[in-house]
This record gives structure tokens, sequence and C-alpha cells, in this order.
């Protein structure tokens, strides 16, 4: 039996998602087949808003609908500690704990020199100028590094530490640098941990 090129197409973009294989790609399609046609218009239009009305903040570099973002633009967030992760999920994983009201800074992946990733790839450079400029008017007193405890996460924590310290000589005032305390078990993903263990890792961050 062929299958018709609809529904061959949809299992090949389904494929394209991380963590669906070819069997899951074909239930999922075979399933939408089966959905009514106003909620599967529905689910359509979401896709399509997906793109259309997100937009990257210009200052976090998360993902929101409007630039800034609203917890750049919230007068109530503690403007002087910016935490640095990687990725928007993140940004969302920390907020459920309620233990955090400082701003972020999202880098959008970590150093992986193995897969050609370097500092360049993703916004560090944007970090690095975001605290800059704050220390000319000597805003931000505290970075939060805040990357996952891998291999490339903990590479990528050092670079910014690394790169801050050394920057930090020509400002008026210094820059505390710590990172996230080890509330977080070892090649663990911030998207996965539940409240009580981003709390903890929270308030046992260290100078760094």
């Amino acid at each position: 039996m062929k299958i018709p090129k609809t529904i061959q197409d949809l299992i090949e973009s389904f494929e394209k998602l991380p963590g669906i294989g070819p069997k899951t790609a074909q239930r999922l399609t075979f399933y939408l087949l089966h959905v009514p046609q106003g909620e599967l218009e529905k689910f359509a239009n979401s896709l399509i808003d997906l793109k259309t009305k997100t937009t990257i903040c210009s200052t976090c570099y998360s993902i929101g609908e409007s630039d800034p973002c609203d917890i750049c633009s919230n007068p109530q967030r503690d403007s002087s500690v910016i935490c640095v992760v990687e990725e928007p999920l993140d940004v969302l994983a920390i907020e459920k704990s309620r233990k955090y009201n400082g701003l972020y800074h999202v880098l959008h992946g970590r150093i992986d020199p193995l897969n050609s990733i370097g500092p360049d790839e993703i916004y560090i450079r944007q970090l690095f100028d975001r605290v800059k400029n704050s220390k000319n008017g000597g805003s931000i007193s505290e970075v939060i590094i805040a990357t996952n405890p891998t291999m490339e996460g903990e590479a990528t924590a050092m670079y910014i530490s690394k790169q801050l310290k050394g920057q930090s000589a020509s400002w008026r005032t210094k820059v505390k640098i710590t990172r996230i305390g080890r509330g977080l078990p070892v090649g663990s993903d911030l998207e996965y941990a539940d409240e009580i263990t981003l709390e903890n890792a929270l308030q046992g961050r260290q100078e760094y």
C-alpha cells in the first residue's frame, strides 16, 4: 500500500522534531486524521502563530510576545541581578520556583567544540556588552551562571566567568559572579528539574 503524499509529508515533518522517531511520527499523523476539523485548524493556526506572534527579546534574548519581554519590562524585577541560562525553557523552569526575582540572559545554546559551537554562535558577547554597559552606570551587582551541569555547560560557565573577571578590571564597581548551587544532578537539564530542586540550587549558589 502506497501512503498518500500528504500523509507522508506530515510524517516526515514530525520526524524532524527532536525525540520523534518514524513510528511515533506515523502514530501522530494518523491520530490527527481522526481529530475534528475545527480542532485541526486550531492546531494549525497555533503552529503559524508560533512564529508570527512571538519574538526574541532584544535585551535578554528570551522568547515573548513583545520586545522587551514581560520580565525585562517589569519594574518589580530586581534589575541588579542577571541569571544566565542556556535556553528559554530554563527561564520557565526557574520562574516556576517563584524564588527568583531578577532578570535573565538566554544564551540559546552552550559552548560545544565537538559540534563546532563556539562563543560567537550563541549570545555570549551580548551578555558581556550588557554587563559592561550597565557597570558603567553601576546597576548590575551580580551575574548568576545557571548553565546546565554538563561538560558543555561547565565549559560555558568557566568561559563566561573568566571573561567577565578579565573585563571587570576597568569597571568602576565590581560585579559578583556566582554559579548556581549543586542542587541539580550532573548531566541533567534545568527544564526537567522540580521546583524544590531549583529553589535549593538558587539558594545554594556560590561565588564562581
